[in-house]
């Protein structure tokens, strides 16, 4: 089995379609507002340890949220983005 893609809702309007494409060496993080309503796409290295998919992670919940989260709160979005990592 392999997951291809994971979408995440946040508050009402805010959205998040997480995936990786074959061969791709980063995960993709499609970020849809209401203020970009057609999206942005951040990407997070699939390699290389920890640090940079826990701050996508933090700053993920900041947009999904609209607030800064604890610990738990970003651990999910964490273990979400880790689901794609090598």
């Amino acid at each position: 089995m392999r997951i291809t893609r994971i979408d995440i809702e946040g508050r009402e309007g805010r959205y998040a379609q997480v995936a990786r494409r074959r061969g791709s060496e980063t995960i993709e993080v499609m970020v849809l507002t209401p203020y970009q309503p057609n999206g942005k796409v951040h990407r997070v290295r699939a390699r290389g340890g920890e640090d940079e998919p826990r701050a996508a992670a933090r700053n993920l919940h900041m947009v999904l949220e609209g607030h800064a989260g604890t610990h738990g709160d970003v651990q999910a979005y964490y273990d979400v983005l880790v689901r794609f990592a090598d």
